[in-house]
């Protein structure tokens, strides 16, 4: 029997003992080393040939990741590890680290409990990294550590011990603060990482050893001996005593949960609904013996089976042939297929229990955030999982055009199965004038989009990237009146921004207002975030982080009319006066109303644009502005080409925000809007003749300089064809 089909029938046995099962990732900043690591667990699994690990990148399946060398789409691979003189169930999930692919590192953590976080020791902790570490502890995934590419601080750098253990512990000691910083309250001491009790690790994923303290002391090896090994040229000996797969997957086994330890304080994190339910005792057990609930954390399109829904199974078993319910699109459907992950390949099995990462086929419309359940479980006391949310957004917008005419309806069906595949991508379909936007994380992201769409088989046109702003307001309006089309209704609005410290909150996701049940519980979030009580008493909902509140008193036939008010807000929100652009940051308080007695007088046709006119108009008296996306760009470069690196962001309307020395690099730490970026790879490369590294990260909204506001709103409504 093959490897591969023992590891099958191995994998369908394993997965009924939960105690023995690890769902993990691997995540960290791009370059680090987590798919050669991945490689080389693979390659100790006897999944691929130990010679071509750390070459092979066996999870950068896609054709475009092994062009550029970088990881693009989570990969899941299940495989079986020896600990203790007992096998395990190793579910893993090798994730992207480039800031474009972000979308796809937050999907992956609601589908594991743990986290290997891969650091570079050369590097140190890089934005990415903290990035990686606060989606995972955002959703209780608790982390471990394993610090790369040792072998170069030897060879490279010539570091002695005492300087590589100095080195190691600034990182371990950034990587604790950051725990501190980000974990759940009940976790920030427990989920420390901590040298001698093994849940860090040190080693080359590329040479495939390993070492932590436990197995120094087992093995009896010394950093002094590794030293020696690398600078001797012997990593394979190395490699042969300290095999990185055993250290690494040891490591996961002893430090992290298995699913019936994780769901118990997962569950309530990541599911609203009654804990003290069926339901909810089956999902905080993870129990194979009740009904299914699952949760689909990706889609992909396979050219042969169609869709494929990739998650988690939290409770009951996943059969094939089985009738499920899928909640957020309101629709039964039939299983066909039922199947585990071996990097690229989908092998099929009978059954799959809670506690196990699976992958369907037969849930057409399913999408990645979905709740799938047992058909025979009532609707009623169903509830959803808790929304994934994504912490940097679209600012990236092209608009694609099919290069011939009959491949239209193919376009338009493949963006609708791009958006699904990649949830971060916003695509907006104007039938009417054939123009299709996408909008994404930024060049690479989009790139990569169109590649995709070619791929499926339609030749298009991708114009050059359009920057998303947003518009704000920067001072108090006068109370504004609207009129309805027939003059028989009357709304008065005035609007201010958004009080800062609410703003923020909302932007970087530490208040989220679908968390709250009622207004009422979100009303004491704002209070506390600095509302003036009055205001947030009369909260009526935040629509893409600005407020509509209710200021009036005892208006009849309100009820009747709000949800109606709602939606013209949410026309003027999604479209400001200067330039139809998005509005962040805005306060709208409804002051006033007169409404016609008879209903049939105050009609979505009468209402909706009464409203919208009228909080457009507001906004115009309030001191408008236009915001602009901006990104942090952290930059490796050595001294000597520090100037040329400076001047190409200064160049770019930069600022440097800060500078350190390590060695012979300078690390710079700077800021640039998003509309200077195109063409940045390049310019750097020459500037600093290909020996600069850097990364980037959203960094928000921030206001246009003054003097290029008129341009920026000129040049926006000309592209969209808005008259006056």
């Amino acid at each position: 029997m093959s490897i591969r089909k023992k590891a099958v029938k191995e994998i369908e046995q394993m997965m009924f003992n939960q105690e023995k099962i690890r769902n993990i990732g691997i995540v960290a900043h791009i370059d680090h080393g987590k798919t050669t690591l991945s490689d080389s667990l693979l390659a100790g699994a006897g999944l691929i040939s130990p010679e071509l690990a750390g070459k092979q990148l066996y999870l950068d399946f896609d054709e475009l990741e092994q062009q550029r060398g970088i990881t693009i789409n989570a990969a899941n691979v299940s495989m079986v590890h020896e600990y203790g003189g007992e096998e395990y169930l190793i579910n893993l999930i090798d994730t992207p680290g480039h800031v474009d692919f972000g979308g796809d590192v937050t999907r992956a953590m609601r589908a594991v409990d743990g986290v290997v976080v891969v650091v570079c020791a050369v590097e140190g902790i890089m934005p990415q990294t903290e990035t990686v570490l606060r989606q995972a502890l955002k959703e209780k995934v608790k982390p471990v550590l394993f610090i790369n590419k040792v072998d170069r601080l030897i060879n490279e750098l010539k570091l002695t011990p005492e300087a590589m253990q100095q080195r190691f512990m600034n990182i371990i000691l950034e990587f604790n603060n950051l725990i501190k910083k980000y974990a759940p309250p009940e976790f920030k001491s427990s989920w420390l990482v901590n040298v001698n009790e093994g849940s860090v690790a040190f080693g080359s994923a590329y040479n495939k050893w390993a070492i932590n303290v436990p197995t120094m002391k087992e093995k009896g090896i010394t950093f002094k001996d590794i030293i020696d090994y690398n600078l001797s040229g012997n990593q394979k000996e190395l490699s042969s005593r300290v095999k990185l797969h055993e250290v690494l997957l040891d490591m996961v086994i002893k430090h992290l949960p298995n699913p019936k330890e994780a769901q118990k304080y997962r569950i309530p994190k990541i599911w609203k609904g009654d804990i003290e339910s069926e339901i909810g005792k089956a999902l905080i057990n993870a129990s194979a013996n009740s009904k299914l609930v699952m949760m689909v954390t990706k889609i992909i399109i396979d050219p042969n089976a169609g869709e494929v829904a990739t998650g988690r199974v939290f409770s009951g078993i996943l059969e094939r042939g089985m009738e499920v319910y899928l909640y957020g699109k309101k629709k039964k459907a039939k299983i066909q297929q039922v199947s585990i992950y071996m990097g690229p390949d989908r092998v099929n099995a009978e059954k799959i229990p809670a506690g196990n990462i699976a992958a369907i086929t037969g849930v057409k419309d399913a999408f990645a955030g979905e709740t799938i359940f047992s058909a025979d479980i009532s609707q009623d006391e169903m509830q959803p999982f808790e929304e994934m949310k994504h912490y940097s957004e679209p600012v990236v917008t092209v608009a694609v055009e099919a290069k011939s005419m009959k491949d239209l309806p193919k376009l338009i069906e493949v963006l609708r199965q791009v958006a699904k595949e990649d949830p971060s991508v916003r695509v907006e379909i104007n039938e009417e004038t054939g123009e299709h936007l996408i909008s994404g994380m930024g060049e690479l992201h989009l790139e990569i989009i169109a590649h995709r769409i070619k791929e499926k088989g339609v030749e298009v046109e991708v114009s050059n990237p359009i920057v998303v702003y947003r518009e704000t307001v920067e001072s108090n309006s006068p109370v504004v009146e609207g009129k309805s089309p027939n003059r028989h209704n009357r709304f008065y609005f005035t609007v201010e921004p958004l009080d800062k410290s609410v703003y923020d909150a909302l932007a970087n996701g530490e208040l989220d207002p679908r968390d709250y049940k009622s207004n009422k519980d979100l009303a004491k979030s704002l209070i506390e975030k600095g509302m003036n009580k009055e205001e947030a008493r009369g909260i009526v909902e935040i629509y893409l982080n600005n407020a509509l509140i209710n200021m009036t008193k005892g208006v009849q036939h309100l009820d009747e009319v709000m949800p109606l008010i709602q939606e013209g807000f949410h026309e003027a929100m999604e479209g400001g006066p200067l330039a139809r652009e998005k509005v962040a940051g805005v306060k709208v308080k409804l002051v006033d109303i007169k409404l016609h007695e008879d209903a049939v007088h105050r009609g979505p046709a009468q209402v909706i644009p009464a409203v919208r006119d009228a909080i457009r108009e507001a906004m115009l008296n309030a001191k408008p502005a236009m915001l602009e996306p901006k990104q942090k760009i952290f930059i490796h470069v050595p001294q000597d080409y520090m100037s040329g690196a400076i001047k190409e962001v200064q160049s770019r309307r930069g600022q440097i925000l800060n500078m350190k020395q390590e060695g012979e690099l300078v690390i710079i730490e700077s800021k640039a809007p998003v509309a200077e970026l195109f063409g940045f790879s390049s310019a750097m490369r020459s500037s600093t003749e290909g020996r600069a590294i850097w990364a980037t990260e959203h960094a928000g909204f921030e206001k246009v300089p003054y003097e290029l506001q008129e341009k920026v709103i000129n040049d926006i409504r000309k592209r969209k064809g808005i008259g006056g």
